[in-house]
């Protein structure tokens, strides 16, 4: 990972899953990551809003604001190209699809060219039979994941307590329960078909926050994860390689800062849904 001292400097920056609005999203280090990164262009792939906790009144901290001035700044002072895809927790953008004005675009999948050929960019819950075609069982898996999400917290309270180590209740789940495994694996074959289809040597996606950076057969699949438990996002060097960037590992260049300002925060109110023309 090169270096300046201040911020990481690469081509494009991918990232999914932030989920802001909700309380598990964690906001101070995709803050930190975004503010230590310049790039050309800024993929946001998905799911960066949760229009679906939101709805119900869901969590918008001053940090979460944040996070929106510091894309826009990317985009109005450090002539950032912003790519936006809709995901399924911000489905709510499908009604204005495609958008496009100056440097932002906000589409529903999109093809970026790269040194080596095309890859294709979707948030990838098109592959997800239940999110399509089960919208109800959708948000009861949803409300189980955040209900695992707040056991999460209070048992990882506890263990900082006992002077232990940050663990993992969902991604323990997901490594044990065969239909989560096999769920990972059909979408990835799917997503690869779609990509042969559409004639580009890779994909890039997000949505089931498990970060990827393989082969599979010919194809390039690349997920940038989430910034719920993983904290990962995928950057493309100006020499053309690609590389998934773990947060524990960008803060060992560019530390961490803890944002006591922030994390006293007071709430912001959230705009009901119904008065939002």
């Amino acid at each position: 990972m090169p270096n300046d001292l201040k911020s990481l400097r690469v081509k494009t920056v991918i990232i999914s899953d932030v989920h802001l609005g909700t309380f598990d999203c964690k906001i101070h280090e995709i803050n930190h990551f975004l503010k230590h990164t310049r790039c050309e262009k800024l993929i946001l792939n998905g799911d960066i809003i949760d229009s679906w906790v939101l709805k119900k009144g869901g969590h918008w901290p001053k940090s979460h604001t944040r996070f929106v001035r510091i894309v826009l700044k990317k985009l109005e002072k450090r002539d950032t190209e912003v790519i936006y895809l809709r995901g399924n927790h911000d489905d709510v953008l499908a009604k204005i699809l495609p958008l496009e004005f100056e440097n932002l675009r906000i589409v529903e999948d999109y093809i970026h060219d790269t040194v080596r050929g095309r890859y294709l960019v979707l948030h990838g819950d098109v592959f997800d039979t239940i999110t399509k075609n089960f919208v109800f069982l959708a948000y009861i898996g949803d409300w189980g994941y955040r209900t695992l999400m707040r056991l999460n917290r209070l048992y990882n309270h506890w263990r900082a307590w006992r002077g232990k180590e940050y663990y993992s209740l969902s991604k323990a789940v997901k490594a044990r329960v065969k239909s989560a495994v096999s769920h990972v694996s059909n979408f990835e074959d799917h997503i690869v078909a779609l990509a042969r289809r559409r004639g580009c040597i890779g994909v890039m996606c997000g949505h089931i926050h498990t970060a990827a950076d393989k082969m599979l057969g010919e194809i390039h699949y690349l997920n940038s994860g989430d910034w719920v438990e993983s904290l990962t996002a995928v950057v493309e060097h100006f020499d053309g390689r690609f590389e998934l960037i773990d947060f524990a590992n960008f803060t060992k260049l560019y530390p961490f800062e803890s944002e006591d300002a922030e994390t006293a925060e007071t709430l912001e109110p959230v705009p009901n849904p119904a008065h939002v023309a």
